[in-house]
């Protein structure tokens, strides 16, 4: 009897693992090293903004950096592709963070290959706090444009991305915990 409340236990533990697991697009800690994000500053049209993402040591991502409106630019990002993630159901993306008070944009791509993003703004507080941004609200937008398409509809995913663009010049923190489905 034992032995299969063992089994029932693992397999219901393995299950649950394997749901966290589907849902979860990014789980920061000391182990991930920041792996497979990138930064892209407004250098690529002639700014001077620049960002890192790095692990700090309490295992947490932080995107820092100072934006400049300098040159015509004046954004700083992140982003992370990966292999298709299917949403299965869920309505949200759901960032654990702790801000700096600024405003931010989360974007997705459905496919890497997309010249548009899905974004949408929110803003940030200085304690930790989860952000729940509904897939649905997400609209179609290219350099800083609002396209003529739906909202956000697809079943997968492929690249998310936070950036910061308040039209000013500052400096800015944003620590990550993680970013899944929900």
């Amino acid at each position: 009897m034992l032995i299969l409340h063992l089994a029932l236990f693992a397999l219901l533990g393995c299950g649950e693992s394997q749901a966290n697991l589907d849902s979860m697009i990014y789980n920061f800690s000391k182990e991930s090293q920041a792996g497979g994000w990138y930064t892209l500053n407004d250098g690529v049209m002639g700014g001077v903004s620049n960002s890192t993402i790095v692990i700090n040591e309490d295992g947490f991502g932080l995107f820092s950096g100072n934006v400049s409106t300098a040159n015509n630019g004046g954004f700083a990002s992140i982003r992370y592709p990966f292999d298709e993630k299917a949403i299965n159901g869920k309505s949200k993306i759901s960032l654990r963070i702790k801000g700096d008070s600024k405003n931010y944009q989360l974007r997705v791509k459905a496919k890497s290959g997309d010249y548009y993003s899905y974004i949408l703004t929110f803003t940030t507080s200085k304690e930790w706090e989860t952000v729940d941004i509904k897939l649905s609200d997400m609209y179609p937008s290219f350099r800083g444009r609002k396209l003529p398409m739906s909202n956000f509809e697809s079943s997968s995913i492929e690249e998310i991305s936070i950036l910061i663009s308040n039209k000013k010049n500052e400096r800015f923190k944003l620590l990550i915990d993680t970013i899944e489905l929900t």
